[in-house]
């Protein structure tokens, strides 16, 4: 299979998908979560199916095929949700759902270089038509952006450490493969460490794919122009599977329930903002215990919700 949908029930519950309404998948992926969507909202509903990845897409287009043009297949960035339906010629939405979760087949696929569990040239871009690769990253940034990018994305203690032995090694020939890097980012850091359940390099890899995708700011784009596009009552579904990502969400959608952003010193409003979202998932939804057995890669995974008022 191209990719184990996280949280398929829950996702479809969180989206209240109704026939004859639209929804947009951000990231399409294998289809998962789309084909579900569509058979839900039948006969008359309607998906966008957005993603930045041509495997992706090609895969989806064959899941989907039994629904016929009730789905738009769309390459571009989810970031650019309110470009795509203008587009589209598409005002509004009554649901978006973003999993911002690394696919089985990105994963398992060697030559896309997202893993160090098979070897692979350094890339780790979603959309292999951008110019930036993670060979790019490891081998022309300065130390200092090498290192604001491991404590960033990766929130990796010892950055230092791992910047110090990558610009050593690289000074002798350029690092080519996920093997070779993992190697050297488990050489820099304390010997223990190679015994424990994760692997040393995996916040290493997590920065770097953060960085060649700039998935954090498209996420805070993706969200804020994303409300825009929302009906009322429509809902907004995100899948995080770290801590940077849930914690954008989190707060983000937080913002936009409570409103107003003066500081608590202003004696009246003077932003003039107003509420635009209900924060439907105080706690965040997580995998049940046998999903998780089935699944592991679901591990992390938080779904939140929001409405739009």
């Amino acid at each position: 299979m191209f990719h184990t949908p996280a949280m398929l029930n829950e996702v479809v519950d969180s989206l209240d998908c109704r026939p004859g309404c639209i929804y947009l998948d951000g990231t399409v992926g294998g289809g998962g979560h789309a084909y579900q969507i569509l058979a839900k909202t039948a006969p008359d509903g309607m998906l966008i199916g957005v993603d930045a990845d041509d495997d992706a897409l090609a895969e989806s287009r064959q899941v989907l095929e039994p629904f016929g043009n009730r789905k738009i297949l769309v390459k571009a960035n989810f970031a650019d949700i309110g470009e795509i339906l203008t587009e589209l010629n598409i005002k509004k939405v009554d649901g978006i759902l973003l999993d911002l979760g690394v696919s089985s087949h990105q994963l398992e696929t060697a030559e896309r270089g997202f893993s160090f569990s098979s070897d692979g040239p350094l890339d780790m871009r979603m959309d292999r038509s951008r110019d930036r690769s993670a060979y790019d990253l490891v081998n022309t940034s300065s130390d200092n952006e090498l290192k604001r990018i491991m404590r960033e994305y990766g929130e990796e203690a010892r950055a230092g450490r791992i910047v110090r032995a990558i610009c050593a090694r690289r000074k002798i020939s350029p690092i080519k493969t996920t093997v070779e890097l993992a190697k050297i980012v488990a050489r820099a850091l304390p010997a223990q460490l190679a015994g424990k359940r994760i692997h040393p390099a995996t916040k290493t890899f997590q920065a770097l794919r953060i960085a060649v995708n700039d998935e954090l700011s498209n996420l805070h784009r993706a969200i804020n122009c994303g409300i825009d596009v929302l009906t009322k009552g429509g809902r907004f579904s995100i899948i995080s599977f770290h801590s940077l990502e849930d914690r954008i969400v989190k707060n983000l959608f937080r913002s936009w329930e409570r409103g107003c952003i003066c500081p608590p010193d202003f004696p009246v409003c003077v932003c003039n903002r107003k509420p635009r979202l209900k924060v439907l998932t105080r706690r965040p939804i997580t995998p049940e215990k046998i999903e998780l057995e089935a699944n592991p890669r679901t591990r992390g995974a938080k779904l939140r919700t929001a409405m739009r008022v």
